[in-house]
């Protein structure tokens, strides 16, 4: 279990230390104005994070990739591993905000190469982009950073009202949301 034996999330000084790792995905894709299509440019995780009250909560960030999740490799999903491998001695709980076409891949991999993790791991994004008016992504990102503080070690997804563990995530395209697959 990679945990600081010392450390406990709901009494340190500065709160919970939360790291956010970005690699794209609809949550951070933006309209180019030149191009006229929507695009992964940059991440919009910190103008989400502006519009929410986080009182006790130490936030750092890694953007590591901007791709739509359909056009990650399998060298992108060995970075986001790695990754997160660097970043679980100083966080208490990582975020990571994903495209969620293969959102699914990322966290069984990260579940199959680092099984004894000792803190939460949460994936999230978006069906709609930050930008549009009927986004999903400040709710997503808000129901991911609770999850930190509520679930035991563990890699999961945060989705729409809803927090399911790996394995046997995916995606169900016909309602656009996550669910545990009964097979």
């Amino acid at each position: 279990m990679i945990r600081p034996k010392d450390r406990d999330p709901y009494r340190s000084n500065h709160g919970l230390r939360i790291t956010i790792i970005t690699t794209g995905g609809t949550i951070s894709k933006t309209f180019d104005e030149h191009s006229g299509a929507l695009q992964n440019h940059r991440s919009v995780i910190e103008l989400i994070l502006d519009g929410l009250r986080l009182p006790d909560l130490s936030i750092s960030y890694r953007h590591i990739v901007s791709k739509d999740s359909l056009e990650l490799t399998d060298a992108d999903r060995r970075l986001i591993v790695q990754t997160v491998r660097e970043e679980l001695p100083r966080s208490d709980a990582l975020v990571i905000a994903h495209g969620t076409d293969t959102l699914s891949v990322t966290g069984d991999l990260i579940l199959r190469e680092i099984p004894h993790l000792g803190i939460p791991i949460i994936l999230t994004g978006a069906m709609r982009p930050y930008e549009f008016r009927d986004t999903d992504s400040e709710q997503n990102v808000t129901e991911a950073l609770l999850a930190c503080r509520l679930v035991k070690p563990g890699v999961y997804v945060a989705m729409h009202n809803r927090l399911l563990q790996f394995p046997g995530v995916v995606k169900d395209r016909a309602s656009l949301t996550f669910v545990k697959n009964p097979a």
